[in-house]
């Protein structure tokens, strides 16, 4: 069966001279990405890289990073991503634990000190790395010597030597591996085989439209997140063309929706927010037929009205490391209402979602809260080297347990409403969080909230914390009273605690709050005694 170097060298075939990666004046086409991977993984060959063995990918939005990436697909080596934001204790964990033979980096990427970086990992974390793959480009800084018992080889001669015809690959190979988003412990290595990574760009490119003639996407979301991955790869499953940035600039990617006519575009809510304002008008971009959005600082509904303001229809997606990016989406036809939630209809044909009752098993009808389980093509092989971890993620039937709350509804699709680990069990029922937010930001003094659970010495509360808007004051007692009025009693807040800043987290697509440090800060709070 064929794996990611046929499925690559199909895309040539396919495309030929159009444009696959184009950044700046640099153009790849996909007869050349077919041509640079081979040579590439030439050169990965002779430093000793083959089947199993890890490359760590330290590495933004550049050509280099799929041109590569098809390289280690060619020798069935696995691609380990590492977020460019990382610093030395997170370098080191995933680096170390991955076992990593090679790393490959960009030392003068936006003046970032990686050599300083490296400097301050431990020594044992960085032991199997044998090579390291300098990228670099002109005008570059110079680089002084690393801080690790490695040989250096330049991407450039990387490239230059004898391309590898064979392919050493094949669809039940490991192919990546992407880290979870855990705040508590050591993040989950996600395993993805060639095959469900290719089934789903299929999948995927289908279902966005990048199979169009004239599709164009802005390759903004980062590619060492599974969000961008899946977008890189779906586009390049339909022939169209990505215009790469290493790091999202707002004028910047304006300048290249307008002048690239981008028809598609993917990101965060606050990439949107950013890009809106950057490009001023009521309808700055034409050309775009299309957005999917997810929302990480944002209520939904915020995002999507302020893309209506401005001449786009925005839907809501779904997705996590497990089972990719981009496994649903709702339809663009739907009225507003019905498409802002995440969460949506999955793209492929053969995946199934449904929603257990997390107390007694029993799986649920539409509209009733529960754990989301899926099925389908895109699901990774497993936590790497973590068989306990990847027995309980799965039920018998192969549904995999996302974690996530969420329920089905009755015209089909999933709306996803919250991590399990954020659902509020307040009165004996099941609570989002996201319920008693929306009815806090729908008050005038409010600019965003969020909201934890707390155990009282009445039972679990909630409370809630809040941003003002511009000018506004925040008064407790009336944000209480205003929830009671819209709110059944055991969902009001114990606590309404005003912040200037929510504590956040940077991540591959923007900043997370840090609910868990919310949660914390909720806990020690004197709400004991307080009452509804």
């Amino acid at each position: 069966m064929d794996g990611l170097a046929r499925f690559l060298s199909g895309a040539a075939a396919a495309h030929g001279s159009r444009p696959a990666l184009v950044r700046g004046r640099e153009i790849i086409t996909y007869d050349e990405l077919d041509r640079l991977s081979r040579r590439a993984a030439g050169g990965l060959a002779r430093l000793g890289i083959g089947r199993g063995d890890r490359v760590a990918f330290w590495l933004p939005n550049v050509p280099a990073y799929l041109v590569l990436f098809f390289a280690c697909a060619r020798l069935g080596a696995v691609a380990v991503a590492v977020n460019t934001r990382f610093r030395a204790v997170e370098v080191a964990d995933i680096v170390g634990r991955s076992g990593a033979r090679l790393l490959i980096l960009w030392p003068a990427f936006l003046d970032i000190p990686f050599v300083d970086i490296l400097a301050e990992v431990d020594p044992a974390a960085l032991a199997r790395i044998e090579t390291v793959v300098l990228y670099g480009e002109p005008g570059d800084r110079p680089v002084g010597a690393l801080p690790l018992a490695a040989r250096t080889v330049t991407y450039e001669r990387l490239v230059a030597g004898d391309a590898l015809a064979e392919d050493r690959g094949g669809r039940e190979l490991g192919c990546a591996i992407f880290t979870t988003s855990g705040t508590t412990k050591a993040p989950k290595f996600v395993l993805h085989a060639q095959r469900s990574v290719i089934d789903h760009a299929r999948d995927a490119a289908r279902s966005f439209g990048y199979d169009a003639p004239d599709a164009v996407l802005l390759q903004a979301l980062p590619l060492c997140g599974v969000f961008g991955f899946t977008q890189a790869l779906a586009g390049l499953a339909g022939g169209a063309a990505l215009h790469m940035q290493p790091v999202f600039e707002a004028g910047a990617a304006a300048r290249i929706i307008r002048e690239a006519r981008v028809t598609q575009l993917n990101g965060s809510d606050d990439m949107f927010g950013r890009l809106f304002d950057a490009a001023g008008g009521a309808a700055p971009f034409p050309s775009l037929r299309f957005g999917g959005f997810a929302a990480f600082s944002q209520t939904p509904a915020e995002t999507m009205a302020l893309a209506e303001r401005h001449g786009l229809r925005l839907v809501g997606l779904y997705g996590m490391s497990e089972v990719q990016a981009l496994f649903a989406r709702w339809s663009e036809d739907l009225p507003a209402a019905e498409r802002t939630d995440g969460g949506g209809l999955p793209v492929s044909r053969t995946a199934a979602a449904r929603v257990r009752d997390p107390e007694s098993g029993v799986l649920l009808a539409p509209g009733q809260s529960g754990e989301l389980e899926l099925r389908g093509p895109s699901l990774m092989a497993g936590y790497f080297e973590n068989p306990e971890a990847t027995a309980a993620a799965f039920a018998e039937d192969g549904f995999f347990r996302t974690g996530d709350l969420g329920y089905l509804r009755a015209g089909g699709g999933f709306v996803f409403q919250t991590r399990m680990g954020d659902v509020l069990r307040l009165g004996g029922f099941l609570v989002s969080p996201a319920e008693i937010e929306a009815r806090l930001q729908s008050h005038p003094s409010v600019e965003v909230a969020q909201v934890v659970g707390v155990q009282t010495a009445g039972g679990p509360r909630a409370v809630a914390f809040v941003t003002a808007a511009a000018g506004a004051a925040i008064d407790e007692e009336a944000l209480r009273a205003y929830c009671r009025h819209g709110l059944a009693g055991y969902k009001v807040p114990v606590r309404v605690v005003r912040l200037d800043a929510f504590p956040t987290t940077p991540s591959a697509n923007g900043s997370k709050i840090q609910r868990a440090r919310l949660r914390a800060m909720a806990q020690a709070l004197d709400a004991a005694g307080a009452g509804p």
